[in-house]
């Protein structure tokens, strides 16, 4: 056979014939890797949106407990509200733990972020806001 005869042949698919099944093994070799990238990505954005709720609730329930006359059980209250409102199942298990001196308050928010992966039951998230309590002043003091 001469050599355009040959490049004939490879043109129309004859030359492919010893590669049968190579795409298969490569794609079982490779889809695994990226099925799992795949899926890590997912959890690594639950794992975000579950700080993002956390860290909103704590955030407004600092605002609630600091705020002139408020106590700190307003604080909670509010963060509970918020978590009731937002989380969902995107953040499970949460607590809400509210502290204060007199001077500062800090709110505090955990919970559990949902899993994807199996038999893993989901990655901890704990956010918290502190700040100082608004009080009555007098100018000069």
């Amino acid at each position: 056979m001469s050599r355009p005869e040959r490049l004939k042949d490879w043109w129309q698919g004859q030359g492919w014939r010893d590669d049968s099944g190579d795409t298969s093994i490569q794609m079982a070799i490779v889809f695994p890797f990226v099925l799992l990238a795949t899926v890590a990505v997912i959890q690594a954005s639950m794992w975000y949106y579950a700080r993002q709720i956390a860290l909103t609730a704590a955030r407004e329930g600092l605002t609630a407990a600091r705020s002139y006359q408020s106590s700190p059980a307003d604080g909670a209250a509010q963060a509970r509200n918020v978590l009731g409102r937002t989380a969902g199942d995107s953040l499970r298990s949460y607590s809400v733990v509210v502290g204060s001196d007199g001077q500062r308050v800090r709110v505090q928010v955990s919970g559990t972020a949902m899993s994807m992966i199996p038999g893993v039951s989901g990655l901890q998230v704990t956010q918290s806001a502190s700040g100082p309590v608004e009080r009555w002043t007098v100018p000069g003091e």
